[in-house]
């Protein structure tokens, strides 16, 4: 996959790098630190579980840590918006 620049960040200095295993340090994707995808629930498509608390656990996946992953979240955007939106206040029961 070729990089253009903005689709692909690493910050090596963070105590925490890599978060994830699974990835290759040199491909490991810093950029999505926190998973846009996360409030998709089970929509999101990457490898999570939920808690017996109810909480989304993602420390398994890897999906927007990944060169890959840029492509997926981008391509989930439109339904994060769908999810955001605001509704006129007629509309709200």
């Amino acid at each position: 996959m070729k990089k253009e620049g903005f689709d692909f960040f690493q910050n090596r200095a963070c105590e925490y790098f890599p978060c994830h295993k699974g990835v290759a340090d040199e491909d490991f994707n810093c950029l999505f630190c926190y998973c846009p995808l996360y409030l998709l629930g089970d929509e999101c498509g990457g490898n999570f579980e939920y808690l017996p608390n109810g909480i989304k656990n993602c420390s398994n996946c890897t999906l927007p840590h990944c060169r890959e992953g840029y492509a997926h979240v981008m391509n989930k955007y439109l339904l994060i918006a769908e999810r955001i939106r605001k509704k006129p206040r007629c509309m709200e029961a």
